[in-house]
């Protein structure tokens, strides 16, 4: 048995019949790894709120510019928590775009993420994925793929995008970004997308409903609680705001302004 196979082995067996977060996001961003309970889940969301598919859109616009930050700010190591089933537009592509020899890990809990990872990324000694959960930061900064893909000497930017709302436990996450921005070098970046909580809205109380029957259940945070998850790192400009706010470009088009609107973003640096 191959390296691959004999990690699968061990994996958590699957189950078709409970729709997962990170297979309903990758049928949503045109991706093919998900079965017929994430389509069911991902078209009922997204006929309670339709601007749905935009909100992920944005949030991979969002990734392209911190990506783009980063790199120009010269730093070509990425340690993205979270990152999902791949699908176009992942931090991995983006960043192999803007720099080649960028180097690239991923962390995700979803078997599935993990086994597609792994095969998407053999072959490449500058990235890999680890199959682990994000909150357990001690064990993922302790794989023997940080130490190989890392290099913890020089800055990093760490990629928290679309991730943080599904994750309840504030406690837990706020303790485990504590962790990881503690193990990065000054210059690291820590990038940050969240759903915003504002007034109660029957649609996005419907949309919680669902995501609260997949893998993973859904929780909105303000600006306030998304700003504590940076901890005591300074908030490049304009701070957390809204993607509307954080990307006012002149001239940039408004893809749906309802989606801009809807999550917190926000990049700060280690000083």
């Amino acid at each position: 048995m191959n390296v691959l196979g004999e990690q699968v082995a061990v994996l958590p067996e699957v189950d078709p019949q409970r729709p997962s977060v990170a297979r309903i996001h990758n049928f949503l961003m045109g991706g093919k790894h998900h079965f017929a309970a994430d389509r069911q889940a991902a078209a009922a969301a997204r006929g309670a709120m339709p601007e749905l598919p935009a909100i992920l859109r944005l949030n991979r616009q969002f990734l392209r510019e911190v990506v783009r930050m980063a790199t120009e700010a010269g730093v070509d190591q990425f340690l993205d928590l979270g990152c999902g089933i791949p699908a176009p537009g992942n931090a991995y592509d983006v960043a192999r775009q803007f720099d080649p020899r960028s180097r690239v890990l991923g962390v995700d809990v979803e078997p599935v993420a993990f086994v597609h990872g792994k095969q998407q990324l053999a072959g490449d000694p500058g990235a890999d994925v680890v199959y682990g959960d994000l909150l357990d930061a001690d064990e993922v900064l302790a794989s023997p793929s940080v130490r190989e893909i890392l290099d913890l000497d020089r800055p990093v930017c760490l990629l928290l995008v679309s991730v943080a709302h599904f994750i309840p436990d504030t406690g837990r996450l706020r303790a485990a970004l504590e962790r990881y921005r503690a193990a990065v070098v000054p210059g690291s970046l820590l990038a940050l997308s969240h759903a915003c909580r504002k007034r109660p809205s029957p649609r996005v109380e419907q949309v919680r409903r669902i995501y609260n029957n997949t893998t993973a259940p859904m929780v909105a945070r303000d600006e306030a609680e998304t700003t504590a998850l940076f901890g005591d790192w300074p908030l490049r400009e304009p701070g957390v705001q809204s993607f509307r706010q954080w990307c006012s470009a002149p001239g940039r088009e408004c893809e749906s302004e309802t989606a801009e609107n809807a999550f917190l973003v926000g990049v700060a640096e280690k000083p």
